[in-house]
């Protein structure tokens, strides 16, 4: 069995190695906040860790409080740490008084009351508490999106919790042995191990949390305009590619808005292009105002955006273009100075069977759409008209073309 001297010195190494292996991660990335509260976590976890060691040498009131307290403080700080990973808010208040009063109980079952049993409860109450606070966060979905970390960093949240249940009824009925500050039974030797390898399997599902979070942050960016921060092409792409699918296979049509700002080149030549770039932004941010849940608005190129509209028709189609050009045209009423108005053209086209899966036949009915209000004089919407052009009786003309010349 090992001695209680080697199994601190155990926790003291497996901490310290974590401790180090969240401040590279904190360090590299520093707006990653939930990094620094597990790296404090697993340091003062160490620290603790190295206090209690000291039961063996001294009186061991003091490392047994102090030792204890500290380990249950990193406790709070780890769930600390889920609930920014979450963007929740944290209570210190909270922490810190669950803390000191778990560290008042450990000192009064040894200092007025010595029984061992008692403390090993309110340790484990200690640092069950704020993980059954979180446990709700990590079973949920962030941005409507599971995370693996998450489903992990959850199932050892439940066995640790069995873990310290099963240490806690252990110590109270006595099962294995008597246990003292100095000298731990074979059992409870065997569930702290257990206790420091599912704290380890913690962390490691806190990294693939964070390695999760990292990798939907560089997939969200290659989706991403960079400079309106709405929908690119690609995105644009495999949305229409989605609703062309779903279309064809409900029958219910959706329909697409195409979008050009009327005169920008001569807002980049007269204004410079940082002054386009700035109407660019503006328009996205009026567009959004006037769209509904579900819609998608993206920046194609230039200065040229397409909006989707999922379960839609053409006439729906009509009513959004109309809210579009309306608050841009409010907008350039209001301008004075130095400010430039903005003016739009909108081409609609809604899908239908002869396009199917090819979201490219849809974009080029847009497009006809979009020269029509162009042609008409611009600052305004026009719907594709799929109908062919009439054409004439070709008999009939032959025949007014031989009397002509008889």
């Amino acid at each position: 069995m090992l001695s209680v001297s080697t199994l601190w010195i155990v926790i003291v190494l497996n901490f310290s190695a974590l401790g180090l292996i969240w401040a590279y991660v904190a360090n590299a990335y520093p707006k990653f906040e939930a990094a620094r509260f597990w790296t404090a976590a697993a340091v003062l976890a160490a620290v603790g860790a190295g206090i209690s060691m000291l039961r063996g040498v001294m009186d061991p009131r003091f490392p047994l409080i102090a030792g204890g307290g500290l380990m249950i403080f990193s406790s709070w700080l780890a769930c600390m740490g889920v609930t920014r990973f979450y963007n929740k808010p944290i209570s210190w208040p909270t922490a810190i008084a669950v803390s000191l009063l778990t560290t008042a109980g450990l000192a009064w079952f040894l200092v007025v009351i010595d029984y061992m049993p008692a403390r090993v409860l309110i340790y484990s109450l200690g640092q069950s508490t704020p993980i059954l606070m979180v446990l709700p966060l990590l079973l949920g979905k962030q941005d409507g999106r599971k995370n693996p970390g998450a489903r992990l960093a959850a199932i050892v949240a439940f066995m640790l919790l069995a873990a310290q249940l099963i240490r806690s009824v252990a110590a109270l009925i006595g099962l294995g042995g008597a246990i003292t500050a100095i000298n731990f039974n074979g059992l409870q030797v065997a569930l702290i191990l257990v206790l420091v390898f599912l704290a380890m399997a913690w962390n490691f599902g806190c990294l693939l949390m964070a390695i999760e979070r990292l990798r939907n942050e560089v997939a969200d960016l290659a989706l991403l305009d960079d400079l309106t921060g709405v929908a690119n092409r690609r995105h644009l792409l495999q949305r229409l590619t989605e609703e062309c699918a779903r279309s064809e296979r409900s029958g219910k049509p959706f329909s697409l808005l195409v979008i050009d700002l009327d005169g920008f080149k001569a807002i980049n030549d007269t204004h410079g292009h940082a002054a386009g770039d700035a109407c660019l932004q503006h328009f996205t941010l009026m567009a959004q105002t006037r769209l509904r849940p579900g819609d998608m608005l993206a920046r194609t190129g230039g200065d040229e955006f397409c909006i989707v509209l999922p379960s839609s028709t053409q006439t729906e189609g009509a009513l959004i273009a109309s809210r579009v050009l309306e608050v841009c045209r409010r907008d350039a009423e209001t301008c004075s100075g130095g400010e430039i108005p903005i003016a739009v053209s909108i081409g609609i086209a809604q899908w239908e069977r002869g396009i199917g899966q090819f979201p490219d036949r849809l974009m080029a009915n847009a497009d006809h759409a979009l020269y029509a209000a162009k042609k008409s004089g611009k600052n305004d919407f026009a719907i594709y008209d799929a109908a062919p052009p009439i054409q004439p009786d070709l008999p009939h003309v032959q025949t007014e073309v031989a009397r002509k010349f008889a």
